[in-house]
């Protein structure tokens, strides 16, 4: 027994001292720490010449060690979380994961079935590149001491992204542990999975808070850590006793415990544990990689990176961008997002586990992820450039149309929520969820009945076999049809509620917001439609023939795409005459010798006649303002700060908008529009400096 004990405390010895060693030199190379603890794994494991561990039991003892690794890594996310944080965060930053985690689910299946694996492998390799790493993110963001909204916004996507990845890795576990992939099975499945999570919410919120701050209240650090520890045991065990994973009830742990009010004094006290635990973990999933099946592999490995290189960068820059967040921030946080997280790990080990995947997926999914994450500082570090780049080059129709959206954005979320307003948006959003609700369980049931269906009839009504499928086809379709045209309908309904509260219509003869009204309905049916679609589409590919549902929701989506682009040059001839009227005004107004204050009164008076116009704001220029002798294109407020200049007045004179080259003088008044922070930040540089955009500048003397 001492033979064994010591034979263990030179293994973990060993395994401690090489991630350590690893873990420095990747982080001397400005790569994260995870990266040097699987190459740990590697290099103490089987499959690398050199130092290895004794034998099974200490193998063994390496996975058993890993699993707490696995259960405070998922409690310390949990502790990231509260209820009261979660819906502080706001609906736009879940709806970005939700779409990006469907266009992921999609992309993943889509490639996986055209590899030609089977319904059930596709779903769990589509779920193993779904998630991102928090960690990694943070790691970056650190080494380069990057602050302000879009590091927020990375945050707030990567939070919903991890709650969506493990409602998927929940799913996916109930289905892979019960009788199939059949509508009743996965509705059964889903229900029983959100029956135990209330419950263990509902009851948990009873007995862990209060016994947490109960502990505290002793003032001993040990005892509060073995509670904290105690619980998130606790609530694993239960998850696993009622079927589900460890790592579930660990993450729902977490919860429980932030909600006693107490979480940042505790995680302090977690994170070195969770750390030694979560290294072993890292070193055994290295231990099990053999580098030569990802040599053998690494057609699927450079595959599956592009998937998620591309995939993470368009889902969550398209999403946050719809959510209203700016075009800068979305791209950069689209970017910032571009990696396979840790969670890869487990949900392949679990497929592998059940028997569902080969040992070859694990390697592939571990270069996946070790690619993604050698790229994240990169991609990090250039996206600020690259948001930039692609901002300047957009064309001028397309910049009015960013400006005013994420104005419209901006004044649907500050409007006054009246209790009727919101009773018909929730009816709406009811009818919408239910419409494509049925409109998947018409195709999952059709495809689980289909041969029994066509066999029983030819049998008894001694048909033709064609004909009866034929039917029966014609008649899944017509189903499935109305159902798609009833949340077609809902969610243009639901969009038009939603753009009248911006841009309200008025009576009369005349109605000068039709405009800018029509192209927001479009673009938020746009955003409906792929929130919703994409999550159908994913659950609905396993039931259907293999690029069915893809292709009708890239044939709406196109569609409405296309509609939009021609409102978008509507609403540019739409702003041309509104900017005409607000240099007449401002002319006027200059003449007469008024000040800012006046300005902004004649502003607020034109407002009135441009609806769907942004709150717009009057700066005037003084001797000293850093922007004068200034070009517009060398301040370059739209791309900086996000701020769009509609016009400019000078000496009383009535006249368009200067070129972005001719020199601004003092005495000229600026028409900015924008959200209030892109305004404040545009009258700092105008006024403050630094005026001149370093960029334009090179580009200038180049």
């Amino acid at each position: 027994m001492a033979a064994d004990l010591a034979h263990y405390v030179r293994d973990l010895s060993i395994i401690l001292g090489t991630a350590a060693a690893t873990g420095l030199i990747s982080q001397s190379l400005r790569q994260p720490p995870v990266l040097g603890y699987l190459i740990a794994g590697m290099l103490i494991g089987p499959h690398v010449p050199g130092i290895v561990l004794g034998g099974p039991d200490s193998l063994d003892m390496t996975q058993n060690l890993s699993e707490f690794g696995v259960i405070l890594l998922m409690f310390s996310v949990g502790l990231e979380f509260s209820l009261r944080k979660i819906a502080r965060i706001g609906p736009g930053a879940g709806l970005t994961a939700v779409f990006e985690i469907g266009l992921m689910m999609t992309l993943g299946f889509l490639v996986s079935a055209l590899l030609g694996w089977s319904t059930m492998e596709s779903l769990f390799l589509a779920g193993c590149i779904c998630s991102s790493s928090t960690m990694i993110a943070a790691k970056a963001f650190e080494e380069r001491k990057l602050r302000g909204s879009f590091v927020d916004l990375t945050f707030a996507i990567l939070v919903f992204d991890d709650m969506t990845t493990i409602m998927v890795f929940a799913v996916l576990t109930a289905i892979a542990s019960g009788a199939g992939l059949g509508p009743g099975e996965f509705v059964l499945s889903v229900g029983q999975l959100f029956g135990f999570l209330l419950a263990l919410l509902a009851g948990g919120l009873f007995v862990v808070p209060r016994a947490i701050r109960a502990v505290v209240r002793r003032g001993r650090d040990e005892l509060t850590l073995l509670a904290a520890i105690a619980a998130c045991f606790g609530m694993a065990s239960l998850a696993a006793l009622a079927g589900y994973s460890i790592a579930l009830g660990a993450f729902i742990a977490g919860i429980l415990v932030s909600e006693s009010g107490e979480g940042g004094r505790i995680e302090p006290l977690v994170l070195p544990v969770r750390n030694i635990f979560a290294a072993i973990f890292f070193v055994a999933i290295g231990m099990q990689i053999d580098p030569l099946q990802i040599l053998a592999n690494w057609p699927l490995v450079l595959v599956f990176t592009a998937v998620v290189l591309v995939g993470k960068v368009l889902g969550v820059s398209v999403g946050a961008f719809l959510s209203g967040n700016g075009f800068k921030a979305s791209v950069r946080a689209g970017m910032s997002c571009a990696h396979n997280g840790e969670f890869s790990f487990i949900m392949a080990s679990f497929a592998i586990s059940k028997g569902i995947l080969g040992d070859w997926v694990f390697p592939v999914a571990v270069g996946v992820s070790v690619l993604t994450q050698l790229t994240a500082p990169l991609m990090i570090g250039r996206s600020e450039s690259v948001a930039l780049a692609l901002e300047q080059r957009l064309p001028a129709k397309l910049q009015t149309f960013i400006t005013f959206y994420q104005s419209w954005i901006e004044q649907l979320r500050s409007a006054p929520r009246t209790v009727s307003v919101w009773s018909q948006i929730r009816g709406d959003v009811m009818v919408l969820a239910l419409d494509a609700a049925l409109l998947w369980a018409v195709l999952a049931g059709s495809n689980l009945v289909h041969w029994w269906v066509v066999t029983e009839l030819t049998e008894r009504l001694t048909l033709p076999p064609w004909l009866v499928e034929l039917t029966w086809l014609g008649g899944t379709l017509l189903l499935a049809a109305i159902f798609l045209l009833g949340a077609l309908r809902r969610a243009a309904a639901l969009a038009h509620r939603l753009a009248e509260m911006v841009i309200p219509v008025r009576g009369g003869k005349l109605d000068l917001g039709s405009a800018p009204r029509r192209l927001f309905v479009l673009v938020l049916e746009l955003a409906l439609c792929l929130v919703v679609g994409l999550p159908l589409v994913g659950m609905a590919q396993p039931f259907l023939p293999l690029s069915a549902a893809p292709l009708v929701l890239l044939v709406v989506v196109v569609a409405l795409v296309i509609s939009v682009w021609r409102n978008i040059a509507h609403l540019h001839g739409h702003v041309r005459a509104g900017t005409e009227l607000i240099v007449e005004v401002l002319a006027r107004q200059s003449r007469e010798g008024g000040s800012e204050a006046t300005a902004q009164s004649s502003l607020d008076d034109v407002q009135a006649l441009l609806p769907g116009f942004p709150d717009m704001t009057p700066v005037r220029l003084h001797e000293g303002s850093a922007a004068v002798g200034l070009t517009l294109a060398q301040i370059n407020l739209r791309v900086r700060t996000g701020a769009t200049v509609l016009a400019v007045s000078r000496d009383g004179a009535s006249a368009e908008v200067p070129s972005p080259r001719e020199l601004l003088r003092p005495g000229d008044i600026l028409t900015l529009t924008g959200s209030e922070a892109a305004i404040t930040a545009a009258k700092t540089l105008i006024h403050e400096g630094p005026a001149a955009d370093p960029a334009q500048n090179e580009s200038q003397d180049a």
